[in-house]
């Protein structure tokens, strides 16, 4: 049986509704804003996973493309693909949310799909996918402590805007997301065109009243649709057995966990953890229900893990003590290097700690920007910024096979690529393609923001005209919840990210904040932590910018040299066909002749690629002569390209032909026009008049030189009797024939071109 709420967010329609469609799943929901409409089903495995020591939960989030009226652009494939770079992006965006609110020590597979079935083109699905997401957790048997609830806020002419439609995004400043229970945070996710820290606050505090509104509804279809929970096991270490690793390892872990150089610190661990498996084999410990070692070696790893984050946290919770003796508010040693690789167009290595970042740039035309092909783009758009992030297992030490970018990798390139975008020059002042790849070749933590920096400096050392360095930081928290008692890290490394609560990340230039991500591991956020997080956050940006500046302050004045040259100017776009040709006849052999790469758009802009300066100059030249208009008074060199017995057809540019009349070829009376000029010959001619249907008369005689020689007959014969006559009657003397152009130089009736 249906059950449905209703509730309108920021004067729009939002509904949860269950008990229609998927009622095989745990749980299934759809949400509906506006005219956008998302499927959100919710599957658990009633046993749990064995061998394994994380929580196994799959978020997909599916695009189809007829929710958009739009069947796939491929010819041969029709039918959606893997998930698009937005899709995966979106589903990051719910995992995160979601992800805390599941029991620790939980292992049963749950599988979270979105199925978005209509998109209105005004609301986005991914914000209408939390909500349908936690409702569908809520009212199934999945153990879940939501609701969590997500709004997104945006700014518009200095005003904050709740849910923006697509178009309010593209013209406002802030693009925000915020999902959260009733009284904390749980997730942010924004891009800003350069907005204040204050801004931030306002926003997120805007959006966490219209989450305990969402909160509410979902609390209302649980009344009306929701399950008992059901039990599941939850895997942690038995206490005896705990209290034997504690005993063990207490205070060797004290001196372990405080090695200053990771590698030595991981080799100290991993010796530490052997020590104390032979130690547990070697006295016979077993656990509970299982004669098998196997079984005390998994608790065993469990327990010491929980064991390292206790005295992590313990340390920075009451003695603000790190584990590499740093202040809290202070980042790791920061170097950077530019221009480190000779063909590349642009490069950078950016370091951090033991975090180490190499990031290169590739310029090229207008032609080589990214077709997107997704749902969300209602037109087919292209990508003229793409930032591309690896991370191989080298980095960390590891033996890992590459298998393409994962979810992680695209999430981490597509923060750097959102950090930097709002400082790129725009298309009409630099036409290029830009294509960044940041390669992390050593990683403890931050890999993302790392990439961000030396991405910045990649593109000054390109030479692209960018408004600013981009800096960026993580920043990390350690809550204790009962006491809520805290501490906000700045710059934390791997050990710090994974011990504690927050993962939160900001970027921007020296002025305001261009990009963030924030992903929380427990209940307790507020806005007060957050905001003392923004202020630490941008203490360190400034330090890190100023360590960027003093290797490039600027970017360079000049591309590389290995780079392409583009050189863009605008056509009226009722003249491209001009340029284009039948069949692309005119602009292949442009391409043919000067070796040049042409790009049009549709709104006229033309961009002419090349590494030849000659080539480019004949190509430019080439385009602007073929949509030019002639004006009266120009002169040219023309060539004959028709001769009929009324006079001549000269081209004066590509395409573009003008009538010289036989009474002005000569500055005397010639009876033919062969007398004077032959086919193909190049001839001087102005222009004197274009009349009324656009057609260009043109004269030789009146630049006063005749075609053999100022004052003589075209081919060397003898002047001709009445040439005294032609040029003391001009047109006012005697009535001399003038051919089809008739008496006063129009065209006549007989004929015509």
């Amino acid at each position: 049986m249906s059950q449905k709420v209703n509730k309108e967010i920021a004067g729009k329609p939002f509904s949860l509704e269950t008990g229609v469609l998927a009622q095989q799943a745990n749980g299934a929901v759809v949400g509906t804003l506006g005219e956008t409409v998302v499927l959100a089903t919710a599957v658990m495995n009633k046993q749990p996973r064995e061998g394994i020591d994380f929580f196994p939960l799959l978020v997909d989030y599916e695009e189809k493309l007829y929710a958009v009226g739009k069947i796939k652009g491929s010819r041969f494939i029709k039918r959606e693909g893997r998930p698009t770079d937005e899709a995966v992006l979106s589903g990051r965006l719910v995992d995160r949310g979601l992800r805390p609110l599941f029991p620790e020590g939980m292992r049963n597979d749950v599988q979270v799909m979105l199925s978005i079935f209509s998109v209105d083109e005004v609301n986005d699905p991914d914000v209408v996918g939390i909500n349908a997401a936690s409702s569908a957790l809520m009212i199934s048997d999945i153990p879940f402590a939501g609701p969590l609830a997500a709004v997104r806020v945006g700014r518009v002419n200095g005003q904050l805007v709740i849910n923006p439609s697509y178009e309010e995004r593209v013209t406002g400043d802030l693009d925000l997301v915020v999902a959260g229970t009733e009284n904390h945070i749980m997730m942010i996710e924004a891009g800003a065109k350069v907005v204040s820290e204050e801004v931030i606050i306002d926003a997120v505090t805007k959006a966490q009243a219209q989450i305990r509104d969402l909160v509410e509804l979902q609390k209302q279809l649980v009344k009306l649709a929701g399950r008992p929970k059901a039990p599941v096991t939850i895997f942690r270490p038995e206490a005896a057995l705990e209290k034997k690793v504690s005993d063990f390892c207490s205070t060797p872990l004290q001196e372990a966990l405080y090695l200053k150089s990771k590698v030595e610190r991981e080799a100290a661990l991993a010796k530490l953890k052997e020590q104390m498996l032979e130690k547990l084999e070697k006295d016979g410990v077993r656990v509970s229900d299982s004669d098998d070692f196997k079984e005390v070696k998994k608790q065993a790893a469990d327990a010491f893990y929980s064991l390292q984050k206790k005295i992590v946290r313990a340390g920075i919770l009451a003695q603000d003590k790190r584990i590499d003796a740093r202040p809290l508010d202070q980042t790791r040693p920061v170097t950077a290097q530019a221009g480190i690789l000779p063909r590349t167009h642009g490069s950078a290595i950016f370091n951090r700690g033991e975090t180490q970042v190499l990031t290169t740039v590739t310029l090229g035309s207008t032609g080589d920007a990214q077709i997107l092909d997704g749902m969300e783009d209602f037109e087919e758009t292209k990508k003229r910024y793409m930032h591309h992030y690896n991370m191989p297992g080298f980095s960390v030490g590891e033996v890992a096979p590459v298998r393409g970018a994962g979810r992680r990798e695209i999430g981490h390139g597509a923060l750097a690529e959102r950090a930097l975008e709002p400082v790129l020059p725009d298309k009409e002042k630099f036409p290029y393609t830009m294509r960044l790849v940041s390669e992390v070749l050593s990683s403890n933590g931050s890999t993302s923001m790392a990439a961000t920096c030396g991405s910045s400096l990649a593109l000054m050392d390109a030479g692209v005209p960018i408004a600013g360095q981009v800096g960026g930081v993580a920043m990390g928290l350690v809550l204790d919840v009962a006491s809520g008692k805290f501490r906000v890290l700045t710059d934390i490394q791997g050990t710090e990210d994974f011990f504690g609560d927050m993962d939160f990340k900001v970027a921007g230039p020296r002025n305001g904040v261009t990009a963030m991500q924030m992903d929380i591991k427990t209940l307790g956020l507020t806005v007060a932590i957050l905001e003392q997080a923004l202020v630490q956050a941008k203490t360190a940006r400034m330090h890190i910018l100023q360590v960027m500046d003093s290797v490039l302050a600027q970017p360079r004045p000049e591309l590389s040299k290995h780079a392409p040259r583009i050189e863009s100017f605008r056509i009226d776009p009722k003249k491209i066909r001009d340029v284009i040709g039948t069949g692309g006849k005119i602009i292949n052999e442009i391409i043919e002749v000067t070796g040049v790469k042409i790009d049009i758009e549709d709104d006229g802009l033309v961009a002419v690629t090349s590494k030849d300066p000659e080539g480019m100059r004949k190509a430019v030249e080439w385009i602007q002569n073929l949509v030019r208009e002639v004006a009266p008074g120009e002169v040219f060199d023309g060539k004959v390209t028709r001769i009929m017995d009324f006079g001549a057809f000269v081209e004066v540019l590509p395409g573009k032909e003008g009538l010289v009349h036989i009474s002005e070829i000569a500055p005397y009376r010639i009876n033919r026009v062969e007398d004077a000029v032959q086919l193909g010959d190049t001839v001087k001619v102005v222009c004197t008049e274009i009349d009324s249907m656009g057609r260009i008369n043109l004269s030789m005689k009146a630049l006063g030189a005749a075609p053999g020689g100022v004052g003589g007959p075209a081919r060397g014969g003898r002047p001709r009797l009445d040439d005294h006559l032609y040029n003391s009657g001009g047109r006012g003397g005697r009535g001399f024939d003038r051919g089809d152009r008739g008496r006063h130089g129009g065209r006549g009736r007989g004929r015509g071109r």
